[in-house]
């Protein structure tokens, strides 16, 4: 009986996230819909990035905040923070992760969190006015500015005391920036549901519920639309971008035996309306992203992690088509209160991205106060 509940509540959860991007996509038919804020859909935790984000159905720290909110309810420390930095594109780019959160109450079935996120591109030179009116060329006129993009999410999670369902749900406000030139704010809400039972672990994610949609503005000085105007640019206007809702449905099974090893293996797919032609199971209004998740634990001290994702459809310059995916690989050590983590992501990646190091920290606060 608690298996059919279990399936029925997840299933109309389901539909009514469907039915959200349904009346989204027709609401916003003539919005400005695009790839947008994809920061955001790279992660945090290198926990998480060593399973390939393979955690929606079984993520129980302070990271559950990004990948399922209903996780922070399973949290067993009073008080938790996290850190994570990670070099994207063989260090073009940084990518930041702060988070703390707390139980709200003795019952320990309740946890509130708060997180910071930044990814951004720094010491960009700005050569506008690199070359003066008269066609001089002066390298002191050239300047540095930073391209970044912030997220600030307050998450809650909340267990319902039976049947091992907890949900959760985060509120998020972006903010992106472009120098002095060019900022936008946007706002979201996301909302999880996960079941925990004996060794089955089934989730289900709802990002943008009510579609985020990012108001971008420009301030280009006289000076600075001058100049595009005379090198032939246009000059950027106000505008609007649009995130539409996104749905992932997890299922994992850990196995542990009583003995010092215990394995999780977890899969994850990601539903969106943003198909791709290069996704395998996506066409050109719909994409399905599934991915693939093992973790493999010692005496709950050192646990290796392997993820696999990205599953597309190449086509090279030869009109040559293949199959293509990207592995990851992590470890991870606890420390007692402490736990270290490491991911080494885009293992021969697609298009030859460079791979990535990720570094991530995580502290259990213990308390008679907390």
């Amino acid at each position: 009986m608690r298996s059919t509940s279990l399936i029925k509540s997840l299933a109309f959860a389901a539909i009514f996230a469907f039915t959200l991007t349904s009346d989204s996509n027709k609401a916003l038919a003539q919005a400005d819909v695009k790839f947008v804020n994809e920061f955001l859909n790279i992660g945090v935790g290198a926990q998480s990035h060593g399973m390939f984000g393979s955690v929606a159905a079984s993520v129980d720290d302070i990271s559950s905040a990004y990948w399922n909110p209903a996780g922070l309810a399973r949290i067993e420390a009073p008080a938790q923070i996290a850190a994570m930095h990670a070099s994207w594109f063989g260090g073009i780019a940084n990518y930041d992760y702060l988070a703390g959160g707390k139980r709200f109450n003795s019952r320990k079935n309740s946890y509130g969190a708060a997180s910071l996120i930044r990814m951004g591109v720094d010491d960009i030179p700005n050569t506008l006015n690199l070359i003066g009116p008269d066609g001089s060329v002066n390298y002191d006129n050239v300047e540095t500015f930073s391209a970044a993009d912030y997220a600030f999410l307050v998450s809650y999670g909340q267990d319902l005391g039976r049947d091992g369902i907890s949900v959760g749900g985060s509120a998020k406000v972006i903010y992106r920036s472009l120098g002095s030139f060019s900022s936008a704010f946007g706002f979201g809400i996301d909302l999880g549901v996960q079941y925990h039972g004996d060794n089955l672990r089934l989730g289900l994610m709802a990002r943008d519920i009510t579609t985020t949609v990012n108001s971008w503005s420009f301030s280009f000085t006289p000076e600075e639309q001058e100049i595009l105007q005379r090198t032939g640019n246009d000059i950027p206007i106000s505008s609007t971008e649009v995130a539409l809702p996104k749905l992932v449905l997890a299922a994992g099974y850990e196995i542990s035996n009583g003995g010092p090893m215990s394995y999780l293996v977890e899969t994850n797919v990601r539903f969106s309306s943003d198909g791709t032609k290069s996704g395998v199971f996506s066409g050109a209004n719909l994409g399905i992203d599934p991915t693939l998740g093992l973790e493999v634990d010692y005496n709950k001290v050192v646990a290796f992690r392997l993820g696999f994702g990205n599953f597309q459809n190449i086509v090279n310059e030869t009109a040559q088509s293949g199959f293509e995916f990207q592995p990851n690989v992590g470890i991870g050590i606890n420390l007692g209160n402490v736990k270290v983590d490491y991911a080494l992501t885009n293992i021969g990646s697609v298009s030859g991205v460079l791979v990535s190091h990720i570094f991530s920290l995580r502290l259990d606060l213990y308390s008679d106060r907390l």
